[in-house]
């Protein structure tokens, strides 16, 4: 089953902006697939401001978030997968979610056919000596 994650994520952010409120992402960016600009992390962690005055092409995917924002008035493409973010949280009263910790589920090998009977169906005994 696939994540629920960049749903929730996707829900929230609609939610808080609905509210005019301003939605926070906060990021773990010691994750793998995380570019943030490394200036701005603290203690492998980063908050970002993704109001819609300030990101550009804001995309919420289901494999990706990515966007453009600016950071000490430098422009910064801005990629991280949906499992780095750790939870969605308005700026001005902190409603929002924080998220599990959640494991990578791998996907499960098939399981094996049950033996299919031999013979005419109908059962018989041997007498073993």
């Amino acid at each position: 089953m696939t994540s629920n994650r960049p749903y929730l994520i996707r829900a929230l952010y609609e939610w808080l902006v609905d509210n005019e409120l301003t939605p926070y992402l906060l990021v773990d960016a010691s994750r793998d697939a995380v570019h943030v600009p490394s200036r701005y992390v603290e203690e492998g962690r980063i908050v970002l401001n993704v109001s819609p005055s300030a990101v550009r092409d804001l995309n919420l995917g289901n494999e990706l978030i990515s966007f453009e924002a600016r950071f000490g008035g430098t422009a910064f493409a801005i990629s991280l997968p949906p499992d780095a973010v750790l939870g969605v949280y308005a700026r001005e009263n902190g409603k929002g979610m924080l998220f599990p910790d959640e494991e990578v589920a791998e996907p499960e090998p098939p399981q094996p056919e049950p033996p299919k009977p031999s013979g005419s169906g109908r059962p018989s005994l041997k007498v073993v000596k």
